[in-house]
């Protein structure tokens, strides 16, 4: 057994201790750098449906009428919006290159006016690589006065590059109210 040290800790327990006390800060440090790692990872593979937040140029050369791929379209409100928000056909059937137009309808149900923002995820996340937005409502705040209602237009097309393994597109759109964080 080895004689304790002037602390009156044995040298066997103080070396361990330091090596958990090192080991929380290393997971903590961990903790802060998964944030910014995965938005990094996301941005370069794809992953977790993050779309274009900028017009695509529409430049595809043809359309691939060999194929169809189904695209479903969601709509969901953040908690505390009084809005009605829906998509104007729940799917459509496209060609990949083929440009397409579909509209969403709003509505602020409240008295007061709200400024809107739409955030756009696609699923599955590998399929955001190739579905480019040419025109779309989240790329602007939607500004409503109390009780008024809007159409919203998104044209876009889906990639001919879209894996062969992928028939079937979802996009995603959660309205958030940004009146506090943009004012009047």
């Amino acid at each position: 057994m080895t004689a304790p040290n002037q602390t009156g800790l044995d040298p066997r327990v103080k070396k361990t201790l330091t090596r958990l006390v090192l080991g929380v800060f290393a997971m903590f440090g961990f903790g802060f750098a998964l944030v910014p790692l995965y938005d990094v990872f996301c941005d370069i593979t794809g992953l977790n449906g993050k779309t274009n937040t900028q017009a695509a140029q529409y430049s595809v050369e043809g359309v691939d009428k060999e194929r169809l791929v189904t695209v479903q379209f969601i709509s969901r409100m953040a908690k505390g919006i009084p809005w009605q928000f829906e998509p104007m056909v729940r799917e459509i059937k496209v060609h990949p290159g083929e440009r397409k137009v579909v509209k969403f309808f709003a509505k602020n149900e409240a008295q007061r006016d709200i400024i809107g923002q739409a955030v756009p995820s696609v699923s599955p996340g590998q399929a955001a690589l190739y579905f480019q937005k040419i025109e779309c409502f989240c790329f602007n705040h939607q500004p409503l006065k109390g009780q008024e209602s809007i159409e919203m237009a998104l044209q876009f097309y889906v990639d001919p590059e879209l894996p062969k393994d992928i028939s079937t597109l979802t996009l995603s759109y959660t309205l958030y109210d940004i009146t506090a964080s943009v004012g009047k």
